[in-house]
């Protein structure tokens, strides 16, 4: 089956919303709650439903409009990828505590031992000077 063309569907998703009468928004009061309302004065209207309802687009931007960004957006972007880049940045540049699956004290061990290897001709020299 090919899927629909994003024409068509959208012209299918309207039919229905238009066809279909939108209940109003109800709230939701316990029981013991009292029916009484007091004028908008009184409580300043701070405890009024901040719900959106939907209205079926992505982000609520309708096809050929643009959307604008709030005012946090581009600070929270630039902080969370920031960030990043400054968490990837230390993470490279950390001082070597492992060794071969150990402690920085392993690490140096590791590399006096293979001196003084070196030093007793035990070990040959990895990086010999040229002028030899």
């Amino acid at each position: 089956m090919p899927s629909p063309r994003p024409t068509s569907a959208i012209r299918s998703i309207r039919a229905i919303n238009r066809s279909k009468p939108t209940p109003p928004l109800t709230r939701l009061t316990p029981p013991s709650a009292p029916q009484t309302r007091l004028s908008s004065s009184a409580h300043g209207d701070h405890h009024e439903d901040h719900y959106d309802p939907p209205s079926g687009w992505l982000w609520g931007v309708p096809p050929g409009e643009t959307y604008k960004k709030e005012g946090w957006e581009g600070i929270w972007i630039y902080g969370f990828f920031g960030s990043l880049i400054l968490g990837a940045v230390a993470y490279a540049y950390k001082p070597d505590t492992s060794g071969r699956g150990g402690s920085r004290i392993q690490t140096w061990a590791l590399e006096e031992a293979r001196r003084r290897l070196e030093a007793e001709g035990i070990l040959k020299d990895p990086s010999p000077e040229k002028g030899k």
